[in-house]
């Protein structure tokens, strides 16, 4: 009898390494390509040893969602213990920010990539998405209780700029030493809780004129616009995984062979969406360089355009998550070219700190802000339109980069 609480320790931990293998090589190479074998390799086992565990793929991967999930909210609880505001900020950076240190310095982390749970059974997605939206509503709860409908929609946009701030962090903190994170974290929560213009709350967007950039749904598209299109939206709401070519081509009333006319492979539908999405960014980018104005004009009239995009355009801007299912030679080309176009908003902000529009921001720091804002602008899509007014829509949720989270508002 008394062994009994050793094997049930060594159990858990046996479990606990599974796992977590499973959440590097997610991350790494993603869902499709992770295997109970791979798994297995990873820590020294068998695969044999690894279903003793975890008897179908299917069940390992709800685990490490799950883990994640529960790290999360675990997270965010802490944070909301806080008395203030900023505090509750600050202290949530802070837990993700040491998180990835305890992980570059060799201890095991788990933070796994959540684009793939629609991929899943819809009984298992059902029960990570409502455990996801409970993790929500904690930092929801951060900006405290809302008083009507327009300050929840704005607590509501906060909590998810702010999550997908965090959860983008992994990718960029690669360029960092952690001997720098102490420094970055305070850039980050400095942006977070006060923006970035030095008048706060200025925002005055210009029109930007169409470069090819919008879909103009009275002009008929290609077929391999259509493609791209269905292939796009899909990918962002089902993760690569569950973007299959069935799918893509019952969505558009054609073919696999139609599919396949057009593309040698599912990867080359992919890179082809990546490049779609990046030469519209850039499109958008250089158009509001030319605007007239200080730089923060110049880039809040970028940021408005790029928001209706996301927002209201059949063809969204393709998601950063769909780079884990890319091979790494693809996938470095892809971080390259979005790395360009982060330190291209970098640019706007080192100009607008010359001409006293910006604030003394760090623009390494806010540009990846400003990335993770917009691509996660795609999962808000349903939150936009409850707004009557579109416009108002944009000026809401960008109101974290005009104005901060700290700022109150009518």
């Amino acid at each position: 009898m008394a062994k009994k609480p050793d094997v049930t320790k060594k159990f858990g931990e046996k479990r606990s390494a599974i796992v977590h293998a499973a959440s590097v090589l997610i991350n790494d190479t993603g869902v499709q390509a992770t295997t109970l074998t791979k798994v297995a390799r990873a820590i020294g086992l068998n695969a044999t040893s690894v279903t003793y565990y975890f008897p179908r793929k299917d069940q390992l991967i709800v685990s490490v969602y799950a883990e994640t999930i529960a790290l999360l909210k675990s997270m965010a609880q802490e944070a909301l213990a806080e008395d203030t505001l900023e505090k509750r900020i600050a202290k949530y950076v802070h837990l993700h920010v040491t998180l990835r240190e305890r992980i570059r310095r060799g201890e095991r982390g788990l933070m796994t990539a959540l684009s793939e749970i629609r991929s899943l059974d819809q009984d298992q997605q059902d029960e990570l998405l409502f455990a996801y939206r409970e993790m929500v509503n904690e930092v929801r709860a951060f900006f405290g209780e809302p008083a009507d409908e327009t300050q929840r929609a704005l607590f509501s946009a906060r909590a998810h700029i702010l999550i997908e701030a965090m959860l983008w962090w992994p990718v960029w903190s690669r360029r960092y030493s952690v001997l720098d994170f102490a420094r970055v974290e305070t850039k980050i929560v400095d942006i977070l809780c006060f923006g970035i213009p030095v008048t706060r709350g200025e925002w005055k967007p210009l029109p930007l004129e169409d470069g090819g950039w919008r879909t103009h749904e009275e002009v008929q598209p290609q077929q391999n616009d259509e493609f791209l299109r269905a292939a796009t939206v899909m990918i962002n709401e089902r993760g690569y995984r569950g973007a299959s070519v069935n799918r893509i081509a019952e969505a558009l009333n054609v073919t696999k062979g139609s599919f396949y006319h057009h593309h040698d492979a599912k990867d080359d539908l992919v890179l082809e969406c990546f490049q779609r999405s990046y030469d519209r960014l850039s499109k958008v980018q250089m158009a509001g360089r030319d605007v007239e104005g200080s730089y923060w004009t110049r880039l809040s009239s970028i940021l408005n355009e790029l928001l209706e995009l996301q927002f209201f355009d059949p063809m969204p801007l393709l998601r950063t998550t769909a780079l884990q299912a890319l091979d790494s030679e693809h996938k470095t080309d892809v971080v390259m070219r979005s790395n360009r176009l982060a330190r291209r908003f970098a640019g706007f902000l080192i100009d607008g700190w010359g001409d006293g529009s910006v604030r003394a921001v760090d623009p390494l720091v806010a540009s990846q802000i400003i990335m993770s804002t917009l691509n996660g602008a795609y999962e808000a899509r349903r939150w936009a339109a409850r707004f009557d007014d579109p416009e108002r829509a944009v000026e809401t949720y960008l109101s974290v980069l005009s104005e901060g989270m700290l700022a109150e508002r009518s």
